[in-house]
């Protein structure tokens, strides 16, 4: 799995119909910052309102999934979701001239391919996954419905479906890794049972269909006299069941292509909990309605994971523990190579400091002056001072040793840190020191966001 955040390079233009409105549309996909995530904006309406892809934001499910805010709605969103999902692209603004995305061959192959023929570009932040803690459970015994996922370093999804028909019976697709979405998963095309086109036609419910955008399943003896007015709602002669007992207005591309397709449905809804997971993911039976109760239920683990790794509390008024004499006292560093301020929390096991990152830091002189940045290397070096200070405070003399770092690993620097942040660093030992070998584990917050961690590992030295 990619470690940094994505967009894409350039704007990409797709135009179609909206499936049950009808309305002609036209999608365009366009490159947005880190941090930005799944947004769609209706260009049509006035102030060009923004719609989250938030699951929160779910206002009805009875024929796809479809997000609303105030008084604007995005109908039918799954498939550009599960497009965007599938190819790990992270930040997008998704403009719409109607209410509903296109439903164009009613898979989402031709977004992956506008997608990726425009490209990727990788951004400074890192890709921020969440990684599921637990097993994670919804199921509707009524409906047969069980869904899971599970604790896994990776992407697996297995999905079953099963309507207790001659037609289609027990099928199963999965995937073992998410790079596997555009070659197995993104052609499959939504599908239908022939009682059900009916009565949505009856109601005058897919004002898009044109029979060349699903597959159409008949689970019933059909007359032809039933066909032929198919024929005409749809201006498509000679439909006929084929041998599969599927209409022939087009050929399965696989033998479980519904199966497959019930994957990319759920691939694009679990995209409106508002972070990539590691997970393996294992669906009987799923639906939209079903998708999403499940995804709130992820969303919900991932809120509280969050809670318990919120940021220090830093009372900017209250007397700090260590002030800067202190500090100055107790590493063995000077001035301009102190990057820690003061100590606003310690115990024997942690410690929180505090640095406030100003325009006038020596580095910034140098370090991409235009654009200053504070250097990675040197929020390791204020971590490891950090942890320095909580090892040499207990030491009589402590003036006297040093804390000579060993090993860095697992550094990861997930936001740029810039003039007029204040960095919350918190360092935790990992295990008990034995023979002056410390191992720690390491955070930098700005605000109540990590933007680096690391684990280091130093060595207690007195000083000659």
């Amino acid at each position: 799995m990619n470690s940094k955040q994505t967009t894409i390079k350039e704007p990409v233009i797709v135009s179609g119909v909206g499936l049950h409105t009808g309305e002609e549309v036209t999608m365009t996909f366009k490159p947005a910052p880190e941090n930005h995530g799944y947004k769609f904006q209706r260009t049509d309406l006035p102030d060009r309102p923004i719609i989250e892809a938030d699951v929160d934001l779910v206002v009805d499910l009875s024929r796809g999934t479809t997000l609303g805010k105030n008084n604007a709605r995005v109908a039918t969103v799954e498939h550009t979701l599960a497009a965007l999902s599938g190819l790990e692209i992270d930040n997008v603004l998704i403009e719409l001239t109607a209410q509903e995305t296109p439903i164009m061959d009613g898979s989402a192959q031709v977004f992956v391919d506008a997608l990726l023929k425009v490209g990727t570009k990788e951004l400074f932040a890192e890709r921020e996954y969440f990684e599921i803690p637990h097993n994670i459970h919804y199921s509707e015994p009524e409906r047969g419905v069980e869904m899971i996922a599970m604790p896994l370093d990776g992407f697996r999804m297995t999905v079953m479906v099963d309507y207790n028909s001659t037609v289609l019976g027990s099928q199963h697709a999965s995937i073992t890794d998410i790079h596997e979405f555009k070659k197995e998963i993104s052609s499959s095309r939504t599908f239908c049972f022939l009682h059900e086109l009916e009565e949505l036609v009856k109601h005058n419910l897919i004002k898009g269909g044109d029979l060349n955008n699903a597959i159409v399943i008949v689970d019933k003896m059909v007359t032809q006299e039933e066909l032929d007015h198919l024929s005409k709602v749809f201006n498509k002669k000679n439909i006929q069941v084929e041998a599969e007992g599927i209409l022939n207005n087009v050929k399965l591309r696989y033998q479980n292509e519904p199966a497959r397709h019930k994957l990319l449905d759920l691939i694009g809804d679990l995209a409106l909990v508002g972070a990539p997971i590691k997970a393996q993911v294992m669906a009987a039976r799923p639906g939209h309605a079903a998708n999403v109760a499940f995804a709130k239920k992820i969303k919900k683990a991932m809120q509280k994971r969050k809670r318990d790794a919120s940021s220090p509390y830093y009372d900017i008024n209250e007397k700090p523990i260590f002030d800067s004499k202190d500090i100055n006292r107790i590493l063995p560093h000077a001035d301009p190579f102190v990057f820690v301020d003061k100590i606003i929390e310690i115990s024997p096991k942690h410690i929180v400091g505090v640095k406030n990152v100003t325009i006038t830091e020596y580095f910034f002189k140098g370090h991409f002056p235009g654009n200053p940045v504070m250097p990675c290397v040197l929020q390791i070096e204020a971590m490891a001072q950090v942890g320095g200070i909580m090892i040499l405070s207990d030491l009589e003399n402590a003036e006297n040793y040093s804390t000579l770092f060993m090993k860095i690993e697992n550094a990861r620097f997930k936001q740029q840190v810039v003039p007029g942040d204040t960095m919350l660093i918190r360092m935790e030992l990992t295990a008990p020191v034995r023979r002056g070998i410390c191992m720690m584990k390491g955070q930098i917050f700005v605000g109540n966001k990590v933007v680096t961690e690391a684990e280091l590992m130093a060595q207690i030295v007195k000083q000659k």
